[in-house]
């Protein structure tokens, strides 16, 4: 957002910008921004800065700060777990970022509260959605402070099963998000084959649908190999099986006659593209099961030992060592960025998604309108809100306050911060929440294929 700042403003333009209600401030890099647009991307914005700072809380090095922290470790600087001790150092990380997200939360909560029923930028609240930038900032700064006074207790264990829910929901939201965005994707790329090149486009779409394919084929025969074993791990043989066997159902609907009348733009790209998000959520799933004999680390089996391990559970780690950043919770971030920022300016022509996320049709940054220099001579987001909002307020908040909570649950990689750091391990609810997350995800995009035959009075155009 910072880029797109004017640079040459005045104090006055600035104070105007990040204190009342007026637009921001457009560089020449935006010369069509609307504001709606521009909104969102700020609201984005502070979303991931507060994800960067909970990612610097979990950072080696920043526990001897958070210790002193009162409530963190009550009673001793160590934890006691079965026959030996966790150093507080790996508690406090995780109950930063706990505290941190709980701010953001309450945060997006309160706007989404603020914003309920906002019809048009007529509305007196929209100039606070729109404006005010500033106060904003430090509103979430103030509830930052004061979500680290809270007193310890039962908060992190409520607050826990929060973040199972709510980052439940968030995974739907995502796909919804990869299932537009592949619409988009194939309508774009097969306009331009029908208007230029038409071999070349195609073959382009061919190529990334295949090599999407192929991807999730060799994750799942991966899978099969280092998540399962002949006598073992059960529950992951049924998990990979069922959503390979539902990513075929989903790809040959897609493709079947009467739905491609019925809905032109389905095609494998947008079927391929979910059945690669598919195995990552059971990817993702499996590396949260509590048993380590089919949820072996990644770095054992880039760098397998060459020694026997002693029989009994296979620890990933040493006691005092938990860690969160693994291979799942990268990708789970860079899916989570990438959600964002599309979420942030998407400009959707797919009637059902815009329905399940509350937008209106070709409404993002792209569209055709330019922004013009004020009485000031700076250039301003143009206001396309004036007859209707783009978006729902209200939901967009509510998405942020889920994707706080998916951003927590990540970092801290679905552990419960409890003292007994058996507990602290057992991450069998995530599991879950995944794996069903990932069936519910397939059924809404079987929905958004199958609709307008189940509803042919309706009109899904």
């Amino acid at each position: 957002m910072g880029a797109c700042l004017a640079l040459p403003c005045s104090i006055a333009s600035c104070a105007s910008c990040l204190c009342g209600s007026a637009p921001c401030l457009l560089s020449s890099c935006c010369p069509s921004t609307y504001n709606s647009t521009l909104s969102r991307l700020a609201f984005s914005f502070l979303l991931l800065l507060g994800t960067l700072v909970s990612i610097i809380m979990i950072l080696p090095g920043m526990e001897d700060n958070l210790k002193k922290i009162p409530g963190f470790c009550v009673g001793s600087s160590n934890i006691p777990f079965i026959e030996g001790k966790v150093n507080c150092d790996i508690i406090v990380g995780y109950k930063s970022v706990y505290r941190m997200c709980f701010a953001m939360a309450c945060f997006f909560f309160l706007f989404s509260i603020i914003m309920i029923r906002v019809r048009s930028s007529k509305d007196p609240r929209a100039a606070i959605q729109n404006g005010f930038w500033f106060f904003k900032f430090l509103i979430l700064v103030g509830i930052t402070v004061g979500a680290f006074f809270i007193p310890d207790g039962v908060f992190t264990t409520v607050w826990y099963y929060f973040g199972v829910v709510g980052s439940f929901i968030f995974i739907i939201i995502q796909l919804i998000l990869l299932v537009d965005f592949a619409h988009s994707w194939s309508q774009s790329w097969v306009q331009k084959a029908e208007e230029g090149n038409s071999k070349a486009w195609y073959a382009a779409l061919l190529t990334v649908t295949f090599l999407n394919y192929a991807l999730a084929f060799s994750a799942m025969v991966l899978f099969y190999i280092y998540y399962t074993k002949p006598d073992d791990c059960t529950e992951h043989k049924v998990f990979i099986s069922l959503n390979f066997i539902f990513c075929i159902i989903v790809s040959i609907v897609a493709i079947l006659p009467k739905v491609q009348d019925a809905q032109p733009s389905s095609g494998l790209l947008q079927a391929s593209l979910i059945s690669l998000y598919t195995m990552y959520l059971t990817w993702s799933a499996m590396t949260n099961n509590p048993n380590k004999v089919c949820n072996p680390s990644l770095l054992s089996l880039v760098q397998p030992s060459s020694t026997t391990p002693p029989p009994g559970p296979i620890p990933t780690q040493a006691p005092g060592q938990v860690q969160w950043w693994n291979a799942q919770s990268i990708v789970g971030l860079v899916i989570f960025l990438f959600c964002t920022l599309y979420a942030s300016i998407r400009s959707s022509n797919n009637s059902q998604v815009n329905r399940l996320m509350q937008t209106e049709e070709g409404t993002g940054l792209t569209s055709g309108m330019e922004a013009t220099p004020g009485e000031d001579g700076m250039i301003r987001a143009v206001d396309n809100e004036e007859d209707g909002v783009t978006y729902s307020y209200s939901f967009f908040h509510f998405s942020l306050l889920l994707a706080s909570l998916y951003i927590m649950m990540t970092l801290t990689n679905w552990y419960m911060p409890n003292s007994d750091y058996e507990a602290m391990q057992t991450t069998k609810p995530a599991v879950w929440a995944k794996i069903c997350s990932s069936w519910l995800g397939l059924a809404l995009f079987l929905w958004t294929l199958v609709a307008p035959l189940v509803l042919p009075d309706r009109d899904f155009s």
